[in-house]
């Protein structure tokens, strides 16, 4: 029968999220997410194989019956314990150097983030700092938020460049992810964002102009060496940053490289960039605290993920994005936790709860938005953020009898999380 990496048995509850070789769900499909329950006393096994991919998902006894003949490097007893996949997060801005710990007490004072960004904080703070950061500098705290976050369950994460806003530095971001994929055991989707912000002593088109001319020539030159590994090409949207048209430029020009796209819109001011975003089939789109009701009606048709980010609505205190009225349009919905220098939040249960809190999603739908629906954010849904047979064995083992316990105990997750396991490998205990 052969030798496997993982056998995991007993489980109370396993969340699949998706048993159909789903792209990610919507609408209603998001509420009733699939889960295998303990049958009696047949509890649910799951089999990782050594090339890290799940080879079966069923009852114990069928497990045992099938696989009688077959070695394990490692068992795991998941008795009255729960697994769910490993969580996806959607949206960060990891490496950087300068915290803005003092901006918050501005913001709590009543500044709005584009006083901040006035006033010399903000994005253009954090380039000055990150400029002049060591790529091993860089690479050290990096692996260390990385860390942080694989204890907090999320074993996919999306990372954005975007504080360099030069060729020289923007690359330099991307060359610290590469290293880290080959000493973190996490996934990691690169994102080039070198349209985060206009540099100081630039028009936006001249940025712009930048980005597609010189920026993107040097990332391609170093994706078509293997140098780099890029997915994903992101502007800031915004008034007074990158307008609809420019925004278009840049992103049309990254599609033309290979590149998902998958950009911010819409969380400032309303511009329409959901419909721009939709017409030129982006991938996902994240904040939409503004998005109008044809900019959610162009997402529903064009499959573009909506990644909404409920701890920037809470620092900065924004209107919600309207969560219910894109699920119940048709959009698919996937979460991040934004974490960069002005939200510093590593933790996606955190993030799920409150998500149904303040956007009032149901928890159902918060799992899916953070396993399959972000997955498909990055367009890593066909081998991440379900439970099924051919997909990565990443899941988390939930020391409970219900796997809602993960988004219930808020900030409880070092308590709830048994056991994160990347590809079959247990790679943090509790």
């Amino acid at each position: 029968m052969g030798t496997y990496k993982l056998l995991v048995h007993s489980a109370r509850q396993v969340v699949l999220v998706a048993s159909k070789g789903e792209r990610f769900l919507k609408g209603e499909d998001m509420k009733h997410i699939a889960v295998l329950e303990k049958d009696g006393a047949n509890g649910v096994s799951i089999i990782v194989g050594r090339d890290g991919l799940i080879h079966a998902v069923g009852y114990d006894a069928d497990i045992q019956k099938k696989y009688c003949d077959a070695e394990f490097d490692r068992s795991l007893d998941a008795s009255g314990m729960c697994i769910v996949p490993g969580l996806v997060d959607g949206h960060t801005h990891p490496v950087w150097a300068g915290d803005r710990v003092h901006e918050f007490a501005m913001k709590l004072a009543g500044a709005t983030y584009m006083e901040v960004h006035a006033a010399g904080g903000g994005i253009n703070f954090t380039v000055d700092h990150t400029r002049k950061a060591s790529e091993d500098q860089l690479l050290k705290d990096f692996e260390e938020r990385l860390r942080r976050m694989l204890r907090c369950g999320t074993t996919l994460v999306e990372c954005k460049s975007g504080y360099g806003l030069d060729v020289e530095t923007e690359v330099k971001m991307l060359k610290v992810m590469e290293k880290a994929k080959k000493i973190v055991p996490i996934d990691i989707s690169s994102t080039f964002c070198g349209a985060h912000s206009v540099p100081k002593g630039k028009t936006a088109d001249e940025a712009a102009d930048d980005v597609i001319n010189v920026q993107l020539s040097s990332i391609k030159a170093l994706m078509d060496s293997g140098e780099l590994g890029v997915d994903s090409i992101d502007v800031f949207c915004e008034k007074g940053v990158y307008d609809v048209e420019q925004t278009r430029r840049i992103l049309q020009a990254g599609k033309d490289m290979g590149l998902l796209i998958n950009f911010h819109g819409e969380e400032l001011n309303y511009l329409g960039s959901a419909q721009m975003g939709a017409e030129l089939s982006a991938t996902a789109i994240s904040h939409l605290e503004e998005v109008s009701d044809e900019g959610i009606a162009a997402m529903a048709t064009s499959n573009t993920v909506a990644v909404v980010l409920p701890t920037t609505a809470y620092i900065l205190r924004l209107r919600a994005p309207p969560v219910r009225k894109m699920i119940d349009g048709g959009v698919p919905v996937a979460l991040g936790t934004d974490f960069n220098p002005n939200a510093f939040c590593l933790s996606m249960p955190l993030v799920m709860h409150l998500a149904c809190v303040n956007f009032r999603m149901t928890m159902n739908e918060a799992l899916c938005a953070a396993t399959l629906n972000a997955a498909a954010s990055v367009g890593k849904s066909n081998s991440h953020g379900s439970i099924e047979v051919g997909k990565v064995g990443d899941m988390l083992v939930i020391n409970a009898p219900r796997w809602e316990h993960l988004i219930y105990q808020l900030g409880g997750q070092d308590h709830v999380i048994k056991h994160v396991i990347r590809r079959g490998d247990v790679v943090h205990s509790n």
